[in-house]
């Protein structure tokens, strides 16, 4: 599963983002290589969206460093934004255009040219030939995700941002999604994932942090964070029928109170 280089394209260290007093992100290191996926994992409220913010270059940090592909995010932010792409959410899209249009539309922004036989080419690939006329908002959720991250690997960036990209999706989108992942990371590329799912940060990432209260309190692959805790009582205090997940890990290292 695992054909990462340890080349990073992804470089976050000491990270610190305020909102007035609340210290949202706090001292929040981490890596994501080449050819890996990373999933970023916590409770809502915990920091994932202020860091994922000040990794697009979208929230400046108290402190910290940020680069992509070598580039500092606040120093060469051209540089570092190029070498990035982000799966927008469905409302950033303009309703009233074509898929064919969106897509023409973006890849001019990105300052890659496209012709209508790439494009018809681009959604053959993701089994949408038949919705280049069509509207966005005339797509299903798994649809619309897929032209999203079409979207954002069209300029074939080294880092992609996805922000819980299966949310609502079935389990056939799902899967479809994951090998979408999957094949970004067979070209060498990195992925930082965030999702609260633990099946599917189990099934598809290389390694992951969780981060909880604004701290990052554990990184590694999932197999080796099971094992790690699996014994140790203060985590695992359940009696479990079965195997330990990666779910009952999470929810020993950051609780079982509900956030709002």
């Amino acid at each position: 599963m695992n054909h990462q280089s340890h080349t990073p394209i992804l470089e976050v260290s000491g990270l610190h983002v305020y909102y007035g007093n609340f210290h949202a992100v706090n001292d929040v290191s981490f890596t994501v290589n080449a050819g890996e996926i990373f999933g970023f994992l916590g409770p809502n409220g915990a920091g994932k969206t202020s860091t994922l913010s000040a990794v697009e270059g979208l929230l400046k940090p108290r402190s910290g460093s940020i680069s992509v592909a070598g580039f500092d995010i606040h120093k060469q932010p051209l540089h570092a934004r190029a070498n990035m792409g982000v799966q927008l959410q469905a409302t950033s899209f303009q309703p009233e255009l074509t898929i064919s249009e969106i897509i023409s539309l973006y890849a001019g922004i990105y300052g890659a040219a496209i012709s209508y036989e790439q494009i018809l080419s681009i959604l053959r690939d993701i089994k949408l030939e038949d919705a280049a006329g069509k509207r966005f908002g005339q797509l299903s959720g798994g649809q619309q995700q897929r032209v999203s991250l079409v979207i954002a690997t069209i300029h074939d960036p080294h880092l992609v941002l996805l922000d819980e990209p299966t949310t609502g999706l079935d389990p056939q989108s799902r899967r479809q999604l994951w090998e979408r992942m999957e094949s970004i990371r067979e070209k060498g590329h990195g992925v930082l994932l965030t999702t609260h799912s633990m099946e599917e940060a189990e099934a598809v990432c290389d390694r992951i942090a969780i981060i909880d209260h604004g701290r990052v309190v554990a990184i590694d692959t999932p197999e080796a964070l099971i094992d790690h805790y699996r014994h140790d009582p203060e985590v695992i205090s359940v009696s479990r029928k079965g195997k330990i997940t990666l779910e009952d890990v999470f929810i020993g290292l950051t609780g079982r109170a509900i956030r709002s």
